[in-house]
């Protein structure tokens, strides 16, 4: 029974997040032919009502004529006009009526209205942009049609940088460039109140949850993957998995909404201002340690060398403190950061 229930739940709440899916309605570029029939009718209830108050004024007719010029204009509402990968989402009474894609000339239900609740939303991404619109039958009757219009093109959101934590607790700014589009235009308007709101948080959300797994630098005994096993992954060095992980971490997040993301970038990483000094100063000391390191290691084997090949040729018989003594100065020539001084020794050693 306990089961039984929790499969119910779990039902229950995955038919409330799928939501209502597109219907595309077909078979509607037809707004040429409604528009010549409905100027037809137009001329006739003209016709009508001249020929009603020629000579004898005939009131059937001109109670026709009157009818048909009142009321003849109605079908013009359900004349729809889109451009290359636009969309609009029509309701019919508050009931999810379909949705017209592609170009051309559409007559759909007079009554039905477009809805886009994210029309006015301005982000900082491609191709949402403030435009003047032009005047149109659609803006003077109030409808707003051509903001009600969903874009369908590929569009890509700038969000601003952030200042996050990463697994190692140092500050980092980060800026990612998310590239998306609306793949079903039913969820991204009805399932979520404002699908690009809601799109910029999400990518909030999933950026800190990525780069808190991470680094900034390569760093040890981290994990950054889930298996246990430390790995040299970094925000720095690994951007590529990094980006991947993020766009991952966003479409699980909008799948709800209707949207694709088709990729994610990274388009700046930085320490956070105020340890970047303390931090420059690291790397400047680690590169410093890392290249006394190699003259060191390059001074080592160059005075073994020399000592090798003093004694094959048996140019020189040395003992052991001459041998230090010659390997001091070898080391302090060699790992100098200023030129040797020559000391001229005309005595003996001892």
């Amino acid at each position: 029974m306990s089961n039984q229930i929790g499969n119910n739940l779990k039902n229950d709440s995955r038919n409330a997040l799928s939501g209502c899916s597109e219907i595309t309605l077909k078979h509607h570029k037809n707004g040429m032919l409604v528009l010549m029939l409905t100027l037809l009718v137009y001329i006739g209830g003209i016709v009508l009502l001249v020929f009603g108050v020629m000579d004898e004024p005939n009131i059937p007719m001109i109670v026709a004529a009157a009818i048909i010029l009142s009321i003849g204009w109605f079908p013009l509402l359900g004349l729809r006009v889109l451009k290359p990968q636009e969309a609009l989402v029509l309701t019919l009474f508050g009931r999810y009526y379909g949705t017209i894609r592609g170009d051309g000339f559409f007559w759909v239900n007079p009554f039905c209205t477009s809805i886009n609740p994210a029309a006015k939303t301005q982000l900082n991404q491609s191709g949402d942009v403030k435009t003047e619109n032009p005047v149109s039958l659609a803006s003077v009757s109030g409808l707003g049609l051509v903001n009600n219009k969903l874009s369908l093109k590929v569009m890509t959101l700038n969000n601003n940088r952030q200042k996050i934590n990463d697994r190692l607790g140092t500050p980092v700014e980060i800026g990612i460039a998310v590239t998306w589009s609306i793949e079903d235009t039913a969820k991204a308007v009805f399932n979520v109140e404002n699908f690009k709101e809601y799109l910029s948080l999400q990518c909030d959300t999933s950026l800190r949850n990525i780069v808190r797994i991470y680094p900034y630098d390569v760093a040890q005994g981290v994990d950054t993957t889930g298996d246990g096993i430390a790995d040299e992954g970094s925000l720095r060095g690994s951007s590529e998995i990094v980006a991947d992980r993020i766009r991952q971490e966003i479409q699980d997040r909008v799948a709800i909404a209707g949207l694709r993301i088709l990729e994610a970038r990274i388009t700046y990483l930085a320490y956070a201002p105020e340890i970047a000094a303390a931090m420059l100063q690291r790397q400047q000391a680690s590169a410093i340690i890392d290249a006394r390191k190699m003259i060191v290691d390059g001074a080592v084997g160059m005075v073994e060398l020399a000592l090798e090949r003093l004694k094959e040729n048996n140019t020189i018989d040395l003992d052991e403190e001459r041998k230090a003594s010659m390997v001091s100065n070898l080391l302090v020539v060699l790992c100098g950061n200023h030129d040797a001084q020559p000391v001229v020794n005309s005595g003996s050693l001892y």
